[in-house]
């Protein structure tokens, strides 16, 4: 008996003012709709900082991810791939399949589903939120229906330089709206600039570490290697031709800042193989205890070309083999030294996370040294 009084006493004195706490807060819902993990990744963090930043609960949405000839985008739970408790270092964090199993029913009930856009968009003259592939599967995987659409607009992201905060909690008030569930992630593409410190809290799995580790272990024995990622699949090339006329595209700001006034150009879009080669054995002497090679692609390789270019210094060239591309990325942010594209937000996933680590990176064809010093939040 007094083990039931004290069970009942622990759950209103201290959990049940903690659940209440979170509702009061209100939550952010959104689908990561908009390119494959690198943007989706991009687009996470600035959902953190927004959350962050207008105090609410972000809920954590599951991976989009396409399979080969699958006609509709499967959906993988966020946990999978990263844990939940750095997060929560920074911000209240919940998994989407916990709120909408334990929260949804009782402060997000189907009447009462209203999906958030910018201005009007798809056939219906609202939100059109599942219209199309990703939206309509990612909100089918929790049987999630729209009753009724809200256009934000002018409200924006930005909640470090303005009263944008104040202006989204004066008009969506978390009593009237506790959940604001957006079609799209309520970030910008790229990531903004004060949101990619937020990578500190983006921790891998233990799976996804101790397969990279594994992969190092038993494919790198021989010590220091140098981790690298090339573009330059049929996509890629024909995306390179428009980056002079881009100088922002993708994640072109990573090298050349967010003004514009710099340029990206097609080399660092799209390195010859005598610059990578070059890039490789200059830095290689200056490591001097490289013994290996890793290379990530979306295409070619290149391993034939680098292994005999590669051969006199006797450094092994290997492709990063995982079980997902999620395990090349931090295989790649392990190695003692990282050249990427500067274009390319998977480049910009391993480039993050190794600043926030204080480990060095460089960039194809991009003439400045990376510091490798950092600024902590």
């Amino acid at each position: 008996m007094v083990s039931i009084l004290l069970n009942i006493w622990i759950f209103v004195a201290v959990i049940l003012p903690f659940v209440e706490l979170k509702h009061d807060k209100g939550y952010i819902a959104y689908c990561p709709c908009m390119g494959r993990f690198g943007n989706q990744a991009d687009h996470f963090l600035g959902a953190l900082g927004f959350a962050k930043g207008i105090n609410r609960t972000l809920i954590l949405p599951p991976w989009v991810e396409y399979k080969y000839g699958e006609p509709r985008s499967i959906q993988v739970p966020f946990n999978k791939y990263f844990k939940i408790d750095p997060l929560s270092e920074f911000h209240d964090v919940i998994l989407m399949e916990d709120f909408m199993q334990n929260i949804a029913p009782e402060i997000w009930p189907p009447e009462k589903r209203i999906a958030f856009c910018y201005s009007s968009r798809g056939s219906s003259g609202g939100c059109s939120a599942k219209e199309g592939n990703p939206f309509g599967p990612f909100w089918d995987t929790f049987n999630i229906n729209f009753v009724d659409s809200e256009f934000y607009g002018p409200l924006h992201y930005d909640v470090y330089y303005s009263d944008m905060p104040e202006k989204w909690n004066q008009k969506y008030p978390t009593e009237k709206f506790p959940v604001l569930a957006f079609t799209g992630a309520p970030a910008s593409f790229p990531v903004q600039k004060e949101n990619t410190k937020l990578h500190k809290y983006l921790k891998w799995s233990e799976n996804i570490s101790r397969e990279a580790k594994e992969f190092i272990k038993k494919s790198l024995p021989r010590g220091a290697f140098i981790g690298i990622h090339l573009r330059n699949g049929i996509d890629w090339v024909r995306a390179c031709e428009h980056v002079e006329k881009s100088p922002l595209l993708f994640a072109a700001p990573q090298c050349v800042g967010y003004s514009g006034k710099q340029k990206a150009t097609k080399e660092m879009c799209l390195p010859s193989e005598d610059i990578i080669i070059r890039q490789i054995k200059r830095h290689a002497r200056s490591l001097g205890t490289i013994k290996s090679l890793v290379v990530a692609s979306d295409s070619n390789h290149m391993l034939p070309v680098l292994s005999k270019a590669l051969s006199r210094m006797e450094i092994t060239v290997v492709k990063a083999e995982g079980s997902s591309p999620h395990v090349e990325l931090a295989i790649l942010g392990l190695s003692n030294y990282f050249i990427g594209n500067c274009i390319s937000s998977f480049t910009a996933f391993v480039k993050r996370e190794r600043d926030v680590r204080g480990l060095p990176s460089g960039f194809w064809s991009y003439p400045t040294s990376i510091s490798s010093k950092h600024d902590e939040l």
